[in-house]
């Protein structure tokens, strides 16, 4: 691997430049206006993988968007790494809030990406973090030092909930057997300090819809005789905490995994500075579950959350109704132990006991996930740990994430192998956000680092 680097050196420019042209196609999943682009960023997926050397590159159609499947076999006899990941991207709203175009990158400086950083939606999240596994591979074919075999599986419904991931992986069991599966779609806790992904929350998502009366109504005719459904709707969320913010769900925690000390003080070892964090979001105080720290609240604690709630009327000036309806989207991150539909079934049954005569409630259910952990005794995980250590000079941290990534309990489920999560992005790097970013430094960290795990694996692998 000691050509890696000047590789890099020789080709940051063009690597950065094919970053952008992927970046500036709006692969929006959840907004059907946008079919074509998410259409066309699968076919410029397709021809990556072709340039960056796998001798079988196929767009598989699904009921929704198109999984791009590519392959390098060199030896059958040897391991096969799966590499995942989507271009699928989310909405980049509220517009406003960007302080560049959303779908035009451009490279910034920033106090924690001195060199740089490419500030545009799915920047990070996930195709600035795919693309290093394709040019590592180019690396790799180029220089003769891929050491193993290589799949890729490309999905465009990530950011939807993976609604044809799942039948695809088992129609597709022997296409994509392996011996382990490598995702970079999460961070690290800093470019000085690096840290593997050893856990991921689960999740379910519903949205709520509570109705009233037949039509809005006139809120001085019939104020305070007709129930609200907005003032019902804020009652029935705010009653889903208590007073040191524990979920009220009757059977929510009941499969809960419970860390012990000797677990959680091990957690507390990794570099975190309450201060930075609440100057960071421009907070006063962290809130959250009593008994537990920050870190642990978003991480080895489930959470229910609203993203989203409307209702009556929103426009500009006064109008002076009691609406028919109100809404609301709820999300539920889960700990491992905890089966999404099962929880689903259970925030569905009490949210409808708990909603008052004079109003009807319906839960929607969305989609949702498993939570995963990643044994730190694995071959993978020993792998990746070894990868870290030689391009950052120092042994990665493990570490818990609070995001979800619903499919990759799947995939042990189907698949029968471990996931292991290598990502190089921050915290700070706002994905799903307005000015979503992700270091030019983090990018080729990431190329640079990921042929050392193909390195180790085949050898830990003998």
């Amino acid at each position: 691997m000691n050509t890696i680097k000047s590789y890099i050196a020789q080709n940051k420019e063009r690597f950065l430049n094919e970053l952008f042209d992927l970046i500036k196609i709006p692969s929006i999943s959840a907004d059907s206006s946008y079919k074509n682009d998410v259409l066309k960023t699968a076919e410029i997926i397709k021809e990556s993988l072709e340039k960056a050397g796998c001798d079988t590159v196929e767009v598989c159609q699904t009921e929704g968007y198109p999984i791009v499947y590519g392959e390098k076999i060199i030896d059958k006899e040897l391991p096969t790494v799966l590499v995942y990941g989507h271009y699928d991207v989310q909405p980049p709203d509220p517009i406003d809030l960007w302080t560049s175009p959303p779908f035009e990158p451009v490279i910034k400086k920033t106090d924690k990406h001195p060199e740089g950083a490419i500030f545009a939606r799915g920047a990070c999240d996930d195709k600035g973090q795919l693309f290093m596994h394709v040019k590592a591979l180019e690396f790799m074919t180029a220089n003769n030092q891929l050491p193993c075999n290589v799949k890729f599986m490309i999905e465009g419904e990530e950011e939807v909930g993976s609604k044809s991931l799942g039948t695809f992986v088992k129609n597709n069991q022997a296409r994509l057997a392996n011996d382990v599966i490598l995702i970079s779609d999460t961070g690290m806790i800093a470019n000085d300090t690096p840290s593997i992904t050893t856990g991921i929350r689960g999740l379910s998502y519903v949205e709520v819809e509570v109705t009233g009366p037949n039509r809005d109504l006139h809120s001085g005719l019939y104020g305070g005789a007709v129930a609200n459904p907005i003032n019902i709707l804020t009652k029935m969320i705010a009653s889903l905490h208590d007073e040191n913010n524990h979920i009220t769900i009757p059977g929510f925690y009941d499969k809960v995994e419970e860390l012990s000390r000797e677990e959680r003080d091990e957690m507390a070892k990794a570099p975190f500075s309450l201060e930075a964090y609440q100057n960071a979001l421009a907070i006063e105080s962290v809130y959250g579950e009593k008994g537990y720290t920050t870190n642990e609240r978003n991480s080895i604690r489930p959470t229910l959350d609203v993203n989203g709630i409307w209702g009556g009327y929103i426009g500009e000036g006064a109008k002076t109704v009691i609406p028919s309806k109100a809404y609301a989207k709820i999300s539920m991150r889960l700990v491992p132990n905890q089966d999404w539909a099962e929880i689903t079934t259970l925030f569905k049954s009490h949210f409808e006991s708990i909603a008052p005569k004079g109003v009807k409630v319906e839960v929607k259910p969305h989609h949702g996930g498993n939570g995963y952990v990643t044994p730190l005794n694995s071959i993978g995980y020993q792998a990746a740990s070894k990868a870290y250590a030689e391009t950052f000079g120092k042994t990665p941290i493990p570490q818990r994430s609070g995001g979800s990534i619903p499919i990759v309990a799947l995939f042990e489920e189907e698949l029968k192998s471990k996931t292991i999560l290598m990502g190089f992005g921050l915290d700070s790097d706002a994905i799903h956000s307005p000015n979503e970013h992700f270091g030019v430094w983090n990018y080729l960290k990431g190329i640079e680092t990921i042929p050392y795990f193909y390195k180790h694996f085949t050898e830990l692998s003998k």
